[in-house]
């Protein structure tokens, strides 16, 4: 009897032995578990795990732009100028315009620039109009525009190599014009002369000579300007006369072809 009563205290305490036995070695293989699992890994910044490395990009491009970039050019440009409108039906053109400008390049795709244009037109009237009570004869006419300018050149990564290679861009300017009209055939009156605000639009194309130094460019414009003569009566026609314009209203046009010096 008391043989049997140690037996049964010896088996019950292996089993507790082996009990504990096996809750350690599971706790142990949770652990391992836990320790091993990428979800659960506190250790990194998960900011950076999911956002991009913006400053590292900017300084990237900015490395570029400093190694590929232009950073100035200046141009020279000859063209034509001309208008629609009663001052259109009534001016014929001088060519050429005359164009200078320069320009800063703020990155790969803008630009913003100063500069300013020349050109000459002329009209006539052999008969009385208007505030003439002779006829004006021929008047010749001095366009004379400052601007500052902006540039957008397109993104043409995914495009043509034809497309790439010419380089074009969008542009708009504020511009101020100022009118010189000459009367050749009377002498004894004063130049009629003013300015006026205007902006232009429109897109132009550079086809490099030699990358980053020159460039041949040119360049479409569309100009709405207020004229100080825009609302003028004085060439209207008289109610017994075949000449004269109830006003000078008009737009204007002008393309360019320059020759481009970058550094």
């Amino acid at each position: 009897m008391i043989i049997s009563q140690r037996l049964n205290i010896i088996l019950r305490y292996l089993l507790i032995l082996a009990l504990q036995a096996y809750a350690v070695s599971a706790s142990a293989q949770m652990l391992n578990d836990f320790s091993g699992d990428d979800d659960l890994e506190v250790s990194g910044d998960i900011f950076s795990d999911f956002s991009d490395d913006i400053v590292g990009m900017e300084m990237a491009e900015d490395e570029r732009f400093y190694r590929y970039g232009r950073f100035f050019s200046f141009e020279l440009g000859i063209g034509q100028t001309t208008y629609d409108g009663n001052r259109g039906s009534v001016y014929l053109d001088d060519p050429p315009s005359f164009a200078m400008q320069l320009n800063y390049f703020m990155n790969f795709r803008v630009s913003v620039g100063i500069g300013f244009e020349f050109s000459k037109h002329h009209f006539s009237f052999t008969e009385a109009v208007g505030s003439f009570p002779s006829a004006p004869g021929l008047i010749s006419v001095g366009a004379l525009r400052t601007f500052f300018g902006y540039r957008y050149y397109i993104d043409t990564t995914n495009l043509s190599t034809a497309i790439t290679y010419s380089n074009p861009y969008f542009t708009g300017r504020i511009e101020y014009w100022y009118m010189t009209n000459k009367f050749e055939n009377q002498t004894g009156l004063a130049n009629d002369t003013g300015g006026g605000l205007g902006f232009g639009t429109g897109f132009g194309l550079e086809f490099p000579l030699e990358i980053k130094k020159t460039y041949i460019g040119v360049e479409f414009l569309f100009h709405t300007v207020d004229f100080h003569d825009k609302f003028t009566n004085k060439y209207m026609r008289l109610s017994d006369g075949t000449q004269g314009v109830d006003d000078l209203t008009g737009n204007s046009y002008s393309t360019k072809i320059f020759y481009v010096l970058n550094w």
